[in-house]
């Protein structure tokens, strides 16, 4: 039976979703953020006109967009709000939360973030199997690969490979179904898949796709003479693409931190950090000392210009 496992990193809290040993689903949050799920009050600012939206400004200073905003609404006024959609920063623009007014329906709003079993520590390999196929924004199946894009439209899953078009595209199905779960996908995704010329091989791939992908809410479209298939899916929040394209030193010092503590498991006074500059710069002096706090060690950051981003490693050293 499935079941989601959370850990509670330093300035991430990381969840997998797992089925004995096999990864199903990825979550994380950062702290402080807005998710969907949260209530809240804010003020409306601005009333568009001829619409039942508008724009409110939350108590934390940021703003939101507010649908279905009864006619009495007026510019001003406090509102109760849910949280639809986390803020959502993407390539050359900010985008606003979303929101709704928060009624009796309020109970089924989705949970900022799932409930399971806290551990210490993810079983070995599988969160870094995860976040290493998040940062390359690929994943291989037989055969292939899939490369998974995050534009401003949409997410777009492109499926390559050598061989013929109908067993490339059914041998990538499961592919793109760990990618979604995985990387925590929503919204318009687009799936980009060999050019099949026989109804009876778009139809194969569709069937597929449907058997793969039950149980996780979508709307989809059938492949077209192109080879495309368009999904739909509610969007929450960032995804861990989102996040590795617009913060990815962000994601790197969490992770280098992840891997301090591990290597913190070990023997040794001061615990050696060595990392890209860049990502020095990124790693504020209140984790560290969480880390130190959580280790009971001494704390040594060295750069190196030779490590790649995500390359940060540790090691327990005696002086």
């Amino acid at each position: 039976m499935a079941e989601w496992l959370i850990e509670d990193g330093i300035a991430e809290r990381r969840a997998l979703l797992l089925e004995g040993e096999r990864v199903l689903a990825a979550r994380i949050i950062w702290p402080g953020e807005l998710t969907a799920g949260t209530r809240c009050t804010g003020k409306l600012a601005t009333k568009l006109k001829g619409t039942r939206r508008g724009v409110a400004m939350l108590d934390d200073g940021t703003e939101a967009l507010v649908d279905h905003l009864p006619p009495a609404a007026t510019e001003g006024q406090t509102l109760d709000l849910l949280i639809t959609r986390a803020p959502m920063t993407e390539r050359g623009r900010f985008k606003r939360a979303q929101a709704r007014i928060a009624g009796a329906e309020a109970r089924a709003a989705p949970a900022p973030f799932p409930s399971g079993r806290k551990v210490h520590r993810f079983p070995a390999g599988l969160w870094e199997d995860v976040w290493h196929s998040a940062s390359s924004a690929s994943l291989d199946f037989p055969g292939g690969e899939i490369l998974v894009s995050v534009t401003p439209a949409m997410t777009l899953i492109d499926v390559d490979g050598t061989g013929d078009g109908r067993e490339i595209a059914l041998a990538a199905v499961s592919a793109i179904v760990q990618a979604l779960r995985w990387f925590d996908l929503g919204g318009n995704v687009g799936i980009d898949f060999p050019t099949l010329g026989a109804k009876a091989d778009r139809r194969a791939v569709d069937d597929a796709l449907d058997a793969a992908l039950a149980g996780w809410p979508h709307e989809r479209t059938a492949m077209n003479g192109f080879g495309f298939v368009q999904l739909v899916a509610r969007l929450e929040g960032p995804s861990m693409l989102h996040r590795f394209a617009t913060a990815r030193l962000g994601m790197a010092a969490r992770m280098a931190l992840r891997r301090a503590e591990i290597a913190a498991e070990g023997t040794g006074r001061v615990l050696l950090l060595s990392v890209h500059p860049a990502l020095k710069a990124k790693l504020e002096e209140v984790w560290l000392d969480e880390l130190a706090r959580r280790t009971g060690r001494e704390i040594r950051i060295e750069t190196d210009p030779g490590l790649a981003i995500e390359a940060a490693h540790a090691q327990l050293v005696d002086a």
